[in-house]
């Protein structure tokens, strides 16, 4: 069953010079960990922000949870919950405060539904009483979360949660998400973060208002077109340079402390001629390898088309 169907939606800023979507087609099931991801100005919050009744749409339609968004939009209100980008709660009031706010606006109580947010809510209830502004990422990040979810929503939608967070409050929040999606709801995710696509069970990569793919994270990794190496020597920079002016290479890019490349003929015998070209060029300590492309590799194959 289909939770969320978006169809043929665009959205164009014309004061701005900016085409926000453009021709966005997605289907999310019920009960699925979805994932969008790209970076800012891919159209993710825009898209979000439709979804959730907060914007119009200049044509297409979309359906979230059995409803249209246009035609039904105070039953989606009821039924979904959203956690945007930037820290929106109360910040003169306290942890304790902003939870009991948002489940008064849904008519209902911290108690009713404190099952489906204590494992979250325990991490920050020893400082139920500090105002939210006082609170660390991590923190606010775990309070925006459980008012989202206060009112048991059917669709939850996470616009770039772990943004700004450390690494260990990102592990906790994704491990949160797991539970989550354990309890039947609908969860749809926006992030920058490409390593956590993977985290995902489907994902949607997004650039420039554009959908690039949809499909699993396994999928679109083993969809790269063509066998991918890892190099590097002791000069990086005039490496990357060196391997941009050789004929055989068909795309470079930097990963980290490799630069990932792509050849013309991927052979034993090509990947020989490529070391022994490096060599001639004065660079040393040369390592090439074959590797397997993540997600980052395909996003920008396809941004690439």
């Amino acid at each position: 069953m289909k939770d969320i169907i978006v169809e043929n939606i665009c959205k164009s800023f014309p004061k701005e010079h900016i085409q926000a979507l453009d021709d966005i087609n997605i289907e999310v099931e019920k009960g699925e960990l979805f994932g969008l991801i790209g970076p800012d100005g891919a159209g993710k919050t825009t898209l979000f922000r439709i979804l959730t009744t907060l914007l119009l749409a200049d044509s297409g339609s979309a359906i979230v949870n059995g409803s249209d968004v246009v035609k039904d939009y105070k039953a989606i209100r009821r039924k979904v919950g959203y956690m945007p980008g930037k820290f929106s709660l109360y910040q003169d009031l306290s942890v304790e405060e902003n939870l009991s706010f948002f489940a008064t606006i849904f008519n209902t109580s911290i108690k009713e539904n404190y099952d489906l947010i204590k494992d979250i809510y325990e991490h920050i209830e020893p400082f139920k009483n500090r105002r939210a502004g006082a609170l660390s990422g991590g923190m606010k990040q775990k309070l925006a979360l459980c008012c989202a979810l206060i009112h048991r929503p059917e669709v939850l939608f996470l616009d770039e949660p772990t943004t700004g967070v450390d690494t260990v409050s990102r592990k906790e929040f994704w491990d949160m998400l797991k539970r989550l999606k354990m309890e039947g709801i609908t969860i749809i995710v926006s992030t920058p973060y490409m390593d956590e696509a993977n985290l995902c069970e489907r994902i949607a990569l997004m650039q420039k208002g554009k959908i690039l793919s949809v499909n699993t994270p396994t999928h679109i990794k083993s969809s790269f077109p063509d066998p991918l190496f890892a190099i590097k020597t002791e000069h990086m920079i005039k490496l990357l340079a060196d391997l941009r002016a050789i004929p055989e290479i068909k795309s470079v890019h930097s990963f980290g402390e490799y630069h990932h490349i792509t050849l013309n003929e991927p052979s034993e015998n090509e990947l020989q001629l490529l070391h022994q070209t490096l060599a001639n060029d004065k660079h040393e300590a040369i390592d090439i390898k074959k590797i397997e492309p993540e997600i980052e590799d395909c996003f920008i194959q396809l941004m690439s088309n």
